[in-house]
């Protein structure tokens, strides 16, 4: 590693915020030749971006900022320090930074897996601040320090962690076959059902979130957003954190216990997951609170039920707003979903549960290869 520069990222790169055209409903249209409006919710696991849901006019351009294919887009907000790269040209909003490498500095893959690696995601989450939302500016991510060994050294790394990325590409699709596994058994179980009921019929609360931000505190217990239930189980990585004392309080709002469901709501909509253990914790308002009734409904079927083809579908018609899609609670309320037997509903979970072993098994396989795969390159 003796001939590895370590440079400022900012010397290097051009690095630069989106920008907005406002009120962006104004902006948005359904034209051919609009351009890309690109959001954080058109990311997934995949480390490019390849389309968009929305796009603007072209005169939302100037006042906003245009970015083109090869370049990095990095989140500054909410899950800040994500990096992508650009498969298409579009336009960012102050969600985003652009980083553009117009010197050829970096092998594309190479900067991808430094920026992506533990390490940076603890720098860039030592630098992040904010209130609610920890937010990354461009000034901090200029000052960011990144070792820059030749290129072919670069390129040498990229490779060896792209055969890493393979393994966790192929834990991937296990666990997408493992989903399509249990939507067809529900199907096959369900699809004929006569008896069906609304969310409201079947769940003796539904709320949602505090609509206050609370007090944060240095740790404690972890306050959550939409990010951490849209894989459709919760998790616990939180970057906010609340007092026992504050949680007392907001907790009358939203008695958690094993068994209810929690469904976001705003962004990435319609995600549920079922709330497995004692640990205690609570969310923004953007996530829904839904507590079954247990004599009607099991829980874990109810999560089934609601990702089922035609809960999505009912999901999709009931969002409201142009630039930012929202779930409402009263429209949550008027989904129906299937209410076979409990039996048949318990054996169902039951299947469920089985399947959840087999996911287990993947989803650690790739947490231990994310946490070393970095750690051994740099």
């Amino acid at each position: 590693m003796a001939d590895w520069k370590t440079v400022r990222l900012g010397d290097v790169c051009l690095i630069e915020r989106g920008g907005s055209p406002r009120p962006i409903e104004d902006f948005i249209t359904d034209d051919e030749d609009g351009i890309n409006w690109i959001k954080i919710g058109d990311t997934n696991e995949s480390k490019y971006i390849t389309k968009t849901e929305q796009k603007i006019k072209k005169e939302g351009m100037k006042k906003s900022r245009f970015v083109q294919e090869g370049d990095f887009l990095l989140s500054n907000s909410m899950s800040f320090g994500r990096p992508y790269i650009l498969k298409i040209n579009g336009c960012i909003h102050d969600g985003w930074l652009v980083i553009r490498d117009e010197n050829d500095s970096f092998d594309k893959d190479y900067l991808y897996y430094y920026l992506s690696s533990p390490i940076m995601y603890q720098h860039f989450k030592s630098l992040a601040v904010g209130g609610v939302v920890n937010n990354l500016n461009s000034k901090m991510v200029r000052n960011v320090e990144v070792p820059l060994p030749p290129l072919e050294t670069q390129r040498q790394i990229a490779a060896n962690l792209d055969k890493v990325t393979h393994t966790i590409d192929l834990c991937n699709a296990i666990l997408e076959k493992l989903d399509l596994l249990v939507k067809s058994r529900f199907v096959e179980m369900f699809c004929n059902t006569d008896d069906r009921r609304t969310i409201a019929d079947i769940c003796s609360i539904i709320t949602d979130g505090t609509h206050q931000p609370p007090k944060f505190t240095q740790d404690g217990i972890p306050f959550l957003f939409v990010s951490n239930i849209v894989t459709n189980e919760i998790t616990y990585n939180a970057e906010k954190f609340i007092s026992e004392e504050t949680y007392d309080e907001l907790y009358k709002r939203t008695p958690i216990e094993i068994g209810d469901i929690v469904l976001s709501t705003v962004g990435s909509y319609g995600h549920p997951a079922v709330v497995k253990t004692n640990k205690k914790f609570l969310f923004q308002r953007h996530i829904a609170y839904l507590k079954p009734i247990s004599s009607v409904v099991n829980s874990i079927y109810l999560h089934s039920a609601i990702l089922s083809n035609d809960a999505q579908r009912q999901i999709e018609e009931r969002v409201k707003g142009i630039a930012q899609k929202t779930l409402n609670l009263s429209e949550i309320r008027k989904i129906t979903v299937p209410i076979p037997p409990l039996a048949l509903q318990e054996q169902f979970a039951a299947f469920v549960e089985q399947t959840d072993k087999s996911k287990f098994i993947a989803i650690n396989i790739k947490k231990i290869i994310r946490r070393v795969r970095l750690n051994d390159q740099f």
